[in-house]
């Protein structure tokens, strides 16, 4: 896909390839309500801390009146009551994991070995595993304060005994959590991932590269953009594709092409888009960030995870990449094309758009939590 790029007739600069609009993924689009009522449970949603209000607004969007949203403090953590079909939340993308949430009025964890309580625990473990498929859950782990207590030992033995599942502290796919009521009065709660996987871990990424970008924050930068279907999309620095995939699966757009100097990196980037089912919606050109063989203002959009200067790149080479990047960036952006970047060097960036406040705009920023790390999302818009 990325050996023979196609050529801009006049300058012999590679250009992108204008498509008809095509919605790659039709579960983004708003899901139809159910003339028949469902009955309410209560779900909570894991999120990035900073991308709350994203998850949220695509939770209301996606399932509308089904899902009634909680308030709560803290910061990732999103409780709603649900009247749709669970399964269809294993579709989010701006949410690291949905829960099931049950409400025990017990005084402590010991009351879960008795029979009312732990039938009632096991029903909910089976409720999630009859969403998918025989045997996509093969192990359990349970999450919880004390969890190598002799109470949380015959918990776990007694859950092994009745699913067939074989208890795994560390990889565990059916993930439990035992906590302190939080959301009810007094009591436990537990709380069971809907999903063998973090909703995170894409299904499509089936090749990944050190320090790769959240897919959950990739598709949070996509939304910031706003796509739009004339959208001609260009991913920067696009290592294994996250971002890339993330815009194809968001909506339709006109064009999309990204571009790494690192030929294993777009060998990787090659076999997330065909997992995916987007290989062909997609261009990936070997080319430089800094010297892109692109015409001048010939892209709406653009976006990259800017090295942080840890797994990669280092901070000494960061002063000359920056200012460089966002220089190219400017050159190809269309009047009012629409600029995404995450990076962890703060200081450094916000120094760059001072110096390049004649040609991006700094529209919004966005403080994220990722692997211990507070990276910024900037969200710039080009000048006239």
């Amino acid at each position: 896909m990325h050996d023979a790029p196609a050529q801009y007739a006049t300058t012999g600069r590679n250009v992108l390839v204008l498509r008809k609009p095509h919605a790659l993924n039709p579960m983004n689009a708003p899901r139809r309500r159910k003339a028949q009522a469902r009955p309410q449970q209560l779900c909570e949603a894991e999120v990035v801390a900073g991308l709350k209000d994203q998850a949220a607004s695509e939770l209301r969007t996606r399932f509308g009146s089904d899902a009634r949203l909680l308030r709560k403090a803290r910061p990732d953590e999103l409780p709603f009551h649900y009247r749709g079909e669970l399964a269809a939340l294993g579709t989010v993308g701006k949410s690291n994991a949905i829960n099931l949430v049950q409400h025990f009025d017990i005084p402590r964890p010991a009351a879960f070995l008795g029979h009312q309580h732990q039938t009632r625990l096991l029903r909910q473990i089976d409720s999630v595993r009859s969403l998918h498929e025989s045997g996509s859950f093969h192990s359990f782990r349970i999450s919880a304060a004390g969890r190598e207590s002799p109470v949380m030992q015959r918990l776990r033995d007694a859950i092994a005994r009745q699913t067939n599942l074989v208890y795994d502290e560390r990889e565990g796919d059916l993930l439990l959590r035992i906590r302190k009521a939080d959301l009810h009065q007094a009591g436990w709660e537990l709380l069971t991932r809907l999903t063998p996987r973090p909703l995170s871990a894409r299904s499509w990424r089936v090749r990944n590269l050190p320090g790769a970008l959240n897919a959950t924050i990739a598709a949070a930068m996509i939304e910031l953009t706003h796509p739009q279907p004339e959208d001609r999309f260009f991913n920067l620095m696009c290592g294994s594709g996250t971002l890339l995939v993330e815009r194809l699966l968001r909506a339709p757009l006109m064009a999309a092409a990204g571009c790494d100097t690192d030929p294993h990196a777009l060998r990787c980037a090659t076999d997330n888009l065909r997992a995916a089912g987007a290989e062909e919606l997609a261009q990936l050109f070997p080319m430089d960030a800094t010297r892109l063989e692109l015409p001048d203002a010939s892209i709406d959009v653009l976006c990259a995870d800017l090295p942080w200067g840890q797994l990669l790149g280092s901070h000494e080479n960061n002063l000359t990449l920056y200012p460089l990047v966002l220089a190219e960036a400017a050159r190809v952006a269309a009047p009012g094309a629409r600029a995404v970047f995450i990076t962890h060097e703060i200081r450094l960036m916000e120094r760059t758009l001072r110096d390049f406040a004649d040609r991006w705009t700094t529209q919004k920023e966005v403080r994220v939590f990722q692997g211990g790390l507070h990276p910024r999302i900037y969200l710039l818009a080009r000048r006239d």
